[in-house]
């Protein structure tokens, strides 16, 4: 099949109608504005719907409702966008409903810019709403990964009833790449959705999508659930990349764009003799832990490159557990890291550890 150079957000949509989306509702906040234009325009002939929400507490509620129906469902938005969702999404996550979140990220905090940044780190990877509950948080690197996730993103969603999040910095969004919309055959052995809210056609008790539980022994029940849910996730949805980690000196720890930078300077570094290996998350919850036992005797320390202010250093001093130090090198507020700033930094840390 032939590749097709597309803008970022275009290609989020064309992938997301081709995994099935029959409905988006959304609200428009740069830089992920050209998804919400795309699918107005291309998911109506595919027989889905499209609606511009009042806002994007009305465009979350909207989600609630056509998941509840047992619809495959998306919406998109950008950092303040998505705080304003957060309610919305940790009701879809206590219903135990299915949809697709699309956070195109921009600098922050508040307002902040329209730039790209990676400060939504915690807000994705904490949950971000009120309660104990997680998203499934994908984060890749480049269009043609974003494509391919975007049909196991609606997979998984289903299969476990669960919001699932696609994080990208503006970069994503804004970018053009050749992208290739593969045939993808699914992971999973998706179920009906007896539990919708389709009608009972008098057959059968009424099906209810709720997240009150006004029995507090009930929403324990209900919250035992669901972290068996969030277990079953961590054992099995992980994934990451590992690059040059043999004989590595250092290992940097990068997502998204960021992690194509920190290659870059990887590759110079390697030129002048210095081994530094690269552990990229592509799900950032679950965090992959397990791709950390990979790392060599050789390792002096871990370096977290961010497009934030250090959101993922906690992780990295969870996962090493004492084994490494931590250390961080970022740009934040909608500027980009270097090559350069990076290489300064890990020789700078080499020289430290020798």
């Amino acid at each position: 099949m032939a590749k097709i150079l597309m803008k970022g957000n275009e290609a989020i949509g064309a992938a997301a109608i081709k995994a099935g989306c029959k409905y988006f509702f959304g609200y428009p906040i740069t830089p992920q504005n050209e998804l919400p234009e795309y699918m107005s325009r291309e998911l109506p002939k595919a027989g889905g719907v499209f609606l511009q929400a009042e806002s994007e507490v009305a465009a979350i509620n909207m989600v609630y409702g056509a998941s509840g129906a047992g619809a495959r469902v998306m919406t998109s938005s950008s950092s303040p966008g998505i705080a304003l969702k957060q309610e919305g999404i940790t009701y879809i996550a206590g219903a135990e409903l299915p949809c697709v979140i699309v956070n195109i990220v921009r600098g922050g905090p508040g307002l902040g810019g329209i730039q790209p940044a990676q400060s939504d780190y915690n807000q994705v990877t904490r949950g971000g709403g009120n309660g104990d509950y997680k998203l499934l948080v994908y984060a890749p690197a480049n269009l043609q990964e974003m494509v391919d996730l975007m049909q196991e993103a609606f997979d998984a969603a289903d299969y476990y009833r669960t919001p699932v999040m696609m994080v990208g910095d503006g970069m994503i969004g804004q970018i053009m790449e050749p992208v290739e919309f593969k045939e993808s055959v699914s992971r999973f052995e998706l179920p009906e959705k007896d539990w919708a809210t389709v009608g009972t056609g008098n057959k059968r008790k009424p099906n209810i999508a709720n997240s009150l539980f006004l029995d507090p022994a009930e929403l324990e029940k209900h919250n035992v659930k669901l972290q068996e849910k969030y277990a079953t996730i961590k054992a099995n949805e992980a994934r990451y990349e590992t690059y040059n980690l043999e004989n590595a000196q250092l290992v940097a720890v990068a997502y998204g764009t960021t992690s194509r930078i920190l290659r870059n300077a990887i590759n110079e570094l390697k030129e002048k003799g210095i081994e530094v290996g690269m552990i990229r998350p592509i799900t950032l919850w679950p965090f992959p832990e397990e791709a950390f036992d990979q790392i060599p005797a050789s390792c002096k320390g871990l370096l977290s490159v961010e497009m934030s202010m250090g959101q993922m250093v906690d992780d990295l001093k969870i996962v090493s557990n004492g084994r490494w130090p931590v250390y961080f090198y970022g740009r934040s507020g909608g500027m980009i890291p270097t090559p350069a700033g990076i290489i300064g930094k890990i020789e700078e840390l080499i020289g430290g550890a020798k």
